[in-house]
């Protein structure tokens, strides 16, 4: 009897590998997050921060993986995400646009959205600005300047929160901008260059050369603690209230036991001392959102994200 048991559990475990029924700890091979945006942005050092962490505490080789859409913005990036398996091996680091304007604008592999959170971690410190040499310092002195002149807008996306807020505040200050052209990155040499008049991008990529531009306004509902002389789009409209955030996703079909792998080292990562000392010299917000709150918060923004098409009447 002893003998034929152990004929059938080995039998057993021969058909269960056989199967996939037995599978090796979750990580055992490289980890991939993805950034659908060039290198250097606060969502990229961030997310590079994970993976180290990832690297050290699990023992398995973690990496970024820039995939910018060449003037598409990050879908492209999140399309290549919502493909893989589900197996927790490549992880999105997506700004709000995925799962809000994603399932929106007709890409079939982002509608429905297949993501669900992990957690939130980023709340950018995002601006409009313009060359310092521009004649006008503030929204409405642009305002004043358009109605005459022709300005040109840079920014990330067409369809992306930033461009659409950035757009409706100029429609509900009268005034429109005369062209737009996206970027995969907007900085320093963006406005040098004179490619464009004005942009929208992330205070991060301004920062060498803050003393040479005019921040007109910053998008978000608090002012950014390094320019806080700097209103929001909030306080000129109060209605453009909306948060530009980033977080961590990853396919709905991902098991929760490698969701909490990924998710403990995320956490401990975004309350370590240097990424705490990143949103401190950059004035972003660094912290952990829970899935739970940062699912409620992708309904909220989707909401306002609405009343902002209305606005802009599309």
């Amino acid at each position: 009897m002893k003998h034929l048991t152990k004929i059938i559990s080995v039998a057993t475990l021969s058909v269960a590998a056989a199967t996939g029924a037995v599978q090796a700890e979750y990580p055992e091979k490289p980890v991939e997050f993805v950034v659908p945006w060039p290198p250097g942005d606060l969502e990229d050092v961030l997310t590079r921060m994970i993976a180290e962490d990832f690297q050290d505490t699990y023992g398995v080789a973690a990496a970024v993986v820039n995939r910018p859409g060449g003037g598409g913005g990050p879908f492209p990036g999140a399309v290549s995400v919502a493909n893989a398996p589900a197996d927790g091996y490549t992880v999105g680091s997506f700004i709000v646009a995925i799962p809000v304007v994603g399932p929106q604008i007709g890409i079939p592999d982002l509608n429905p959205s297949p993501f669900e959170p992990l957690g939130n971690f980023l709340t950018y410190p995002f601006v409009i600005a313009a060359n310092g040499s521009a004649p006008y310092d503030d929204m409405q002195g642009l305002a004043d300047y358009a109605k005459e002149n022709d300005v040109v807008l840079g920014h990330f996306g067409a369809p992306l929160v930033p461009t659409r807020v950035t757009m409706a505040l100029a429609k509900q200050m009268d005034f429109a901008y005369a062209a737009d052209a996206p970027f995969d990155a907007l900085d320093c040499n963006t406005l040098a260059s004179g490619d464009v008049d004005v942009i929208n991008t992330t205070l991060q990529l301004i920062l060498p050369c803050l003393d040479k531009v005019k921040v007109l306004a910053s998008i978000g509902g608090e002012r950014i603690p390094l320019i806080p002389e700097t209103p929001t789009v909030a306080e000129i409209a109060p209605d453009l209230s909306l948060s530009l955030w980033n977080g961590l996703f990853v396919h709905k079909d991902t098991p929760a036991d490698v969701r909490e792998k990924i998710i403990a080292v995320a956490e401990k990562a975004m309350a370590s001392e240097r990424a705490q000392k990143l949103a401190a010299d950059t004035g972003a917000l660094v912290y952990w959102q829970d899935a739970t709150d940062a699912a409620a918060q992708i309904e909220t923004d989707t909401e306002a994200f609405d009343r902002v098409g209305e606005m802009l009447n599309q």
